[in-house]
């Protein structure tokens, strides 16, 4: 699994929480909150955007998905990531990404 990159996201004065309208998408050990396309995650009383560090493939993923895969679907920067399994795999040069 990929790290995680420390990116403050300075001027956030939103406070995500399970009623704040926002898709939660549980994310390793934390909940990243899906807002704006961008993913957001407490961390030490302030919020990060919670980006991976690197490419990391999805390996052996057979699925593909799209519109009627019956996976959640999130708007992330460009792109859009599917949630599968506790991942988000997001589509990259013939293959899925793991975010």
């Amino acid at each position: 699994m990929s790290t995680t990159l420390h990116q403050e996201h300075i001027s956030h004065e939103h406070t995500h929480g399970p009623d704040c309208g926002h898709t939660e998408v549980q994310h390793g050990d934390h909940v990243d909150y899906a807002h704006g396309g961008h993913l957001h995650r407490e961390h030490s009383g302030h919020w990060d955007e919670c980006e991976p560090s690197g490419h990391v493939a999805h390996d052996g993923h057979e699925h593909q998905h799209g519109d009627s895969c019956g996976h959640e679907s999130v708007l992330h920067g460009d792109h859009v990531d599917y949630l599968h399994d506790g991942h988000r795999h997001a589509s990259h040069d013939g293959h899925w990404d793991d975010h």
